[in-house]
């Protein structure tokens, strides 16, 4: 753990410089403006059902199958004809103050994960500001993006949002690989002085 000595500083820097950025890019740009739908004249008709069905808090898959082996014609019936659906129902109303606490929890174990991979590459006191942003970049990438095709390939994410989940993570590992560089331990040794 003496990794967290050492690299407490662009740990936390990074995390709050991401948690701004994601801010930026969920908000004011408009990648995600069209992330989700309204039902329009459709909401009654699905708070009425979901009132209805009294569904406890969790994730379902309609039409429901049983797996591969399920061979009922009803259920190959109902899967051949759809629609299909993944429908989430959560057991509170949303809090987004909780969720934007949680989002930054997330930034800071992926900045730890990102530390722990660079400080068991190798990489020294003073190691070249470059060499650090490669290592660091990679292993943030894959903290912030490696999920992007399961959610399309296994939870129904629209693929056509994949393309905005991938620029988050590529501008979140830029930021992240630069914070690693700038706030390396003796990175100032490498820096060289304005007009120096």
């Amino acid at each position: 753990m003496d990794f967290l000595t050492a690299l407490w500083l662009p740990i936390v820097v990074s995390a709050v410089i991401v948690f701004v950025a994601s801010a930026i890019t969920w908000m004011a740009s408009p990648l995600h403006k069209h992330d989700y739908k309204d039902p329009g004249d459709k909401e009654e008709t699905i708070l009425g059902m979901l009132r209805a069905g009294g569904f406890a808090p969790g994730v379902y898959f309609v039409p429901w199958c049983k797996g591969a082996k399920d061979k009922n014609a009803e259920t190959a019936a109902k899967m051949k004809q759809g629609p299909w659906a993944m429908l989430t129902v959560m057991g509170e109303p949303p809090n987004f103050g909780r969720s934007l606490a949680m989002w930054f929890v997330n930034l800071l174990l992926i900045s730890l994960f990102v530390a722990y991979v660079a400080h068991n590459a190798g990489l020294p006191n003073g190691a070249n500001y470059l060499t650090i942003f490669r290592v660091a970049g990679a292993a943030a990438f894959l903290g912030y993006a490696g999920y992007a095709i399961p959610l399309s390939t296994w939870h129904a994410l629209p693929w056509s949002q994949l393309p905005g989940r991938l620029i988050d993570g590529a501008i979140y590992s830029v930021l992240t690989a630069g914070t690693f560089g700038w706030l390396w331990p003796d990175a100032a040794a490498k820096i060289p002085a304005i007009g120096g």
